[in-house]
């Protein structure tokens, strides 16, 4: 079975490296042009490219693949039984669809016909849910519309960030690829229509990032900071500094009064206190802010300027005074 791929990021790597190791014959590798980073603005290589690169395997690099008429014939020239697709960053046109004899397969991060779009794993972090997965697909001319193949489920854990599941669901996306791949070629893989009851994962907007203590319950701020986690981070400003949170916990307005009984004699005086108020600020103890509903702990979080880091150690060097409010704007 002849395979193109086509994808970009490091999960797109993992179904790279799987097919690769499972001996499929990968005649090229189709991944987004070359980008300038950082402060010197070096050439950095995607993922996929770097692994292609590892292994001698053709390169494709197009701008862009629609109305491209010079890459699509170069792909109809590679004749590639099926083209694999893994976070590859472009939606791709019908005359490339109808490419390949046996179709184009998709690996999807999340279980459809939930979460269509661009950022399936954040948005399920984001709203809190309790399950994911991957699924693989034959694609469609539309947004993750086209006939599911095969799934995989796996519980988000309360405290897991999208990092965590990303690296989770990578793993597993390659496996199910190679499995998919195998279910083709013998025929036997099944075709199942997606339901009209769906969802959409649009692109994640920088300005979503900003902490709303005031609207938001603690589990929404919570889930908020862990499904920012590592794209952009949330934050929120204290004395005129900006201050982003990586981690945190949410514990229960009784849980924290009955665990620190100073605070239980004054609860009349609690409940009053302006949601994003620290409450505790030690760090032996740990940085407690009070929300609409709970409280907050916040277990990793970074300065202006800083590294992010364990809160403990950020306490020790940048004291934070309980009573101090964080607040949606930098105070001039």
């Amino acid at each position: 079975m002849k395979v193109l791929f086509m994808g970009t990021p490091d999960f797109a790597l993992e179904s790279l490296k799987s097919i690769y190791d499972a001996k499929y014959e990968i005649i090229g590798v189709v991944t987004n042009p070359d980008k300038k980073k950082g402060r010197g603005m070096k050439v950095s290589y995607s993922p996929v490219k770097e692994f292609a690169l590892e292994k001698n395997l053709k390169i494709y690099q197009p701008l862009k693949v629609r109305n491209n008429e010079e890459f699509i014939n170069e792909i109809k020239e590679e004749a590639p039984d099926v083209i694999c697709v893994v976070a590859y960053g472009k939606i791709l046109p019908k005359e490339i669809l109808e490419i390949p004899k046996l179709g184009c397969i998709n690996v999807h991060g999340s279980l459809l016909p939930k979460y269509r779009g661009a950022a399936p794993i954040q948005w399920a972090v984001l709203n809190g849910d309790k399950e994911t997965g991957i699924t693989t697909m034959y694609m469609d001319e539309g947004m993750d519309t086209g006939d599911m193949i095969l799934k995989e489920k796996i519980d988000i854990g309360k405290e897991e960030t999208t990092g965590e599941i990303w690296g989770k669901l990578a793993k597993i996306g390659g496996e199910l690829l190679v499995k998919t791949l195998k279910l083709i070629e013998e025929g036997k893989a099944p075709r199942e229509k997606q339901g009209k009851d769906f969802t959409m994962a649009p692109m994640l907007d920088k300005e979503m990032s900003l902490i709303d203590w005031k609207e938001k319950t603690a589990e929404e701020i919570h889930n908020l900071i862990r499904g920012l986690n590592p794209i952009m981070g949330a934050y929120s400003f204290i004395n005129g500094k900006k201050i982003k949170f990586w981690k945190s916990e949410v514990i229960l307005k009784e849980n924290f009064l009955n665990e620190h009984l100073e605070f239980k004699e004054y609860e009349n005086k609690f409940n009053s206190l302006e949601a994003g108020t620290i409450i505790l600020s030690d760090p032996k103890v740990g940085l407690y802010i009070k929300t609409k509903d709970d409280v907050l702990k916040i277990t990793e979080i970074q300065g202006e300027n800083a590294k992010r880091m364990q809160t403990a150690d950020f306490l020790r060097g940048t004291p934070l005074i309980s009573g101090s409010i964080f607040v949606k704007e930098k105070e001039i």
